[in-house]
C-alpha cells in the first residue's frame, strides 16, 4: 500500500528516511545483534545513542552550555505540573497567558501549586488571536512567564517572543519546536512533547536554565525534579529509549536537510501556499484567525457549509489525504504540516480543495 499524506495533530508524520533507516536497523543495531528497543539503557550501546542524540540537538538548537537538556517521560501535559513544581522557587504566584486550549490545560494545573496571574488572554475573541504584549499586566514579582507559541488545536501562533526581563520565560513548544531557529538564551525554560516535529509519542524535552534547578517544591517525588534527572542524564529511571532513539534519527535528517534555517524556509512556504488556497476561495473556505497571529504548523479552515464536511473528508482519503478533521472544539479541518510534511503533500491538499470546491460550490 502506498502511503498517504498524514495531516495529523499528533502523533504526526515522521521522516519517510527515518523510518526507513528505523525499518533496517530493528532487529539488528549496527551488529549489535538486538534492536535498539531491547537495550539496557545504561549499556554502551545505547549510552552512545543518548549521547549523540543530545549533542546533535545541542547543535541544531544552539543550546549553550549552561542548559541542561532532559529526555523525560508524561508528555508536554505532565510539564504543566513539573513547572510549577520547579519555578516557583519559594515565589507566590507565577504568569501566564492565555491563547487557546492548552494554555488553559496549563494555567488549571498550575493553579494546584500556587497563585497564577493570566497576564493576558484572548478567549473573548475565541482565541483567534495573539494579545499585544503592550496590553499584557506583567507581574514584575512573578515566579516566571509561561506562553504557549502555537497553538496546536486553533491554529495562532506568536510572531514574537515575549520581552519579561528578569523574570525567566517559560515555552511549551510542542508543536514548534525544530520548526525554524530561535535564541534559546531568551527562555528559562523550553519544553516540547515529541510526538509532533520530534518523534514518536513518548517522550518529552526539557531545556532548562542551571540557575532554575534544585528548588523544588517540598513534597515534590524525585521523578518530577528536573535536578534530579539533570544529574542522572535522563537515566533516573529507564527513559523512553526507542523514542529517544527515533529523536536522534530525526535530529540527524534535520542536519542532512540544511538544519533549522532551512526548515523555516520551507515551512513558511509550505504555511504561505496553504492560506494562500485559503483566502482566494471567494469564502468557500474560511480561517478563522487573525492573519498577524496565523500558525505555520496547524492550519484550521471551515467549508462555507458544514453540512459539506463529510464529503470533502471522504474525497481527501481517496485521494491519500488523511487526519484532517478538525478538532472537536474547533469543527471544519485542521491541516497540521510540520517539518515531515512534504510539499508535496500541501499541493495535493489545494489541489483536493481546488476541485471540491469546483464540483461542489
Amino acid at each position: 500500500m502506498a502511503r498517504v499524506f498524514n495531516f495529523s495533530p499528533g502523533p504526526a508524520v515522521l521522516p519517510e528516511a527515518v523510518l526507513q533507516q528505523a525499518r533496517d536497523e530493528l532487529l539488528d543495531w549496527h551488529g549489535s545483534g538486538t534492536s535498539v528497543m531491547e537495550m539496557s539503557h545504561r549499556g554502551k550501546e545505547f549510552m552512545g545513542i543518548a549521547t549523540k542524540a543530545e549533542a546533535d540537538l545541542r547543535e541544531l538548537m544552539n543550546i549553550p552550555a549552561n542548559y541542561k537538556v532532559l529526555f523525560l517521560q508524561g508528555g508536554a501535559s505532565a510539564q504543566f505540573a513539573m513547572v510549577p513544581m520547579n519555578l516557583l522557587r519559594g515565589k507566590k504566584s507565577a504568569d501566564y497567558i492565555n491563547t487557546g486550549e492548552w494554555s488553559k490545560k496549563a494555567i488549571k494545573e498550575a493553579k494546584l501549586y500556587g497563585a497564577v496571574n493570566v497576564a493576558a488572554s484572548s478567549e473573548a475573541a475565541k482565541f483567534s488571536t495573539v494579545p499585544p504584549q503592550k496590553d499584557w499586566k506583567l507581574d514584575p514579582n512573578a515566579a516566571y512567564v509561561h506562553y504557549t507559541p502555537n497553538e496546536t488545536i486553533g491554529g495562532v501562533e506568536f510572531s514574537f517572543v515575549p520581552a519579561t526581563g528578569n523574570v525567566p520565560l517559560v515555552a511549551d513548544m510542542s508543536s514548534t519546536i525544530l520548526s525554524r531557529p530561535i535564541d534559546v538564551t531568551q527562555y528559562g525554560l523550553i519544553y516540547a512533547g515529541a510526538q509532533k516535529n520530534i518523534g514518536p509519542a513518548g517522550l518529552t524535552i526539557v531545556i532548562v536554565r542551571d540557575d532554575l534547578l534544585g528548588q523544588v517544591l517540598p513534597g515534590t517525588s524525585s521523578m518530577f525534579d528536573y535536578k534530579i534527572h539533570a544529574e542522572n542524564e535522563s537515566m533516573y529511571n529507564t527513559p523512553p529509549t526507542y523514542a529517544w532513539y527515533i529523536a536522534g534519527l530525526v535530529f540527524e535528517w534535520l542536519k542532512k536537510n540544511g538544519g533549522l534555517k532551512a526548515m523555516a524556509e520551507i515551512n513558511q512556504r509550505k504555511a504561505g501556499k496553504l492560506y494562500a488556497a485559503i483566502d482566494a476561495s471567494g469564502g468557500y473556505y474560511k480561517n478563522p484567525v487573525e492573519i498577524r497571529s496565523r500558525s505555520w504548523m496547524n492550519v484550521p479552515f471551515t467549508l462555507k457549509d458544514d453540512k459539506l464536511d463529510e464529503p470533502f473528508l471522504k474525497g481527501a482519503k481517496a485521494a491519500g489525504l488523511v487526519q484532517l478533521k478538525g478538532h472537536r472544539s474547533v469543527g471544519g479541518m485542521r491541516a497540521s504540516i510540520y517539518n515531515a510534511m512534504p510539499e508535496a503533500g500541501i499541493d495535493a491538499l489545494i489541489t483536493h480543495m481546488h476541485d471540491f470546491m469546483q464540483h461542489n460550490g
